[in-house]
C-alpha cells in the first residue's frame, strides 16, 4: 500500500527518513527495496508491507518534506500577520532546519526544484504570503510575476542552506542576509527589512 501522507507507526518514520537520507546521499530519485531495507534497519517485507513498490516514491517523499515543513512554519508563526515578518521569520526557519537536520537539508538542497516539491510548494503559505504581500501592498510585485518570485524564493533559501551544510557559515547568518535580501527584493525598504530580518525567531513547531 502507499506510503501514507503522515507516517503512523515507527516502521514508516524510519522507512521515510532512510529514503530521506538515500535520495540525498545518493543524488538520485530512485532506490531499490533491498538499498532502503539496509538503510532503514527493516526487513524487504516491511517495505512492502508499509511502501509496496519504490516506484514513485521520490516524488512521495518530496511532496511529504515539503508540505510538512510548510505546516511546521505556519504554525509555528502563530498570530503573526505582516507577511514581511511571515516571510522572513519562515526563510530563516527553513535555513536553520538545514543545519539542525543535514540529512533533510542535503535532500532539500538537491531536490527542492524537482517537478514534486515545486508542485507541492504551490500550496503551501509560501505562495500564500507573496499573494497576501501583494493584495495588501506590501510587496512591490505584480501576482504574473509569482512564478518568477516564488523561483528566486526558492533559489535564494537553497543557495543559502549549502554553506551551512558545508560548515561554511552559521545558519543565523546565511539565514538572516537571505531574509534581508529578498525582502528588498520584494520592495520592502532597506532598513526595515534589515529589522524584520533580525527579528527574534519563533521556535519550529514539532
Amino acid at each position: 500500500m502507499p506510503l501514507p501522507d503522515e507516517p503512523r507507526n515507527a516502521a514508516q518514520k524510519r522507512i521515510r527518513a532512510a529514503a530521506t537520507k538515500l535520495f540525498a546521499d545518493l543524488g538520485a530519485t530512485r532506490v531499490s527495496v533491498s538499498e532502503l531495507a539496509a538503510a532503514a534497519g527493516v526487513a524487504r517485507g516491511t517495505i512492502y508491507n508499509n511502501v509496496g513498490d519504490t516506484e514513485g516514491l521520490f516524488e512521495k517523499v518530496a511532496a511529504q518534506l515539503v508540505g510538512e515543513m510548510a505546516e511546521r512554519v505556519e504554525r509555528s508563526l502563530g498570530s503573526e500577520k505582516d507577511p514581511a515578518q511571515r516571510m522572513a521569520h519562515g526563510i530563516r526557519l527553513y535555513i536553520r532546519r538545514a543545519h539542525d537536520e543535514p540529512d533533510w537539508g542535503r535532500f532539500m538542497n538537491r531536490f527542492g526544484f524537482s517537478n514534486a516539491s515545486m508542485q507541492a510548494l504551490w500550496a503551501t503559505d509560501p505562495v500564500r504570503n507573496l499573494r497576501d504581500g501583494i493584495e495588501s501592498g506590501r510587496y512591490k510585485i505584480r501576482t504574473e510575476q509569482l512564478p518568477s518570485v516564488l523561483g528566486m524564493l526558492t533559489g535564494a533559501v537553497l543557495a543559502a542552506m549549502y554553506p551551512v551544510l558545508e560548515g561554511h557559515r552559521t545558519w543565523r547568518d546565511a539565514g538572516s542576509e537571505t531574509a534581508e535580501l529578498m525582502l528588498i527584493a520584494l520592495g520592502v525598504g532597506r532598513r526595515e527589512a534589515n529589522r524584520l530580518a533580525a527579528a527574534e525567531l519563533p521556535t519550529l513547531v514539532d
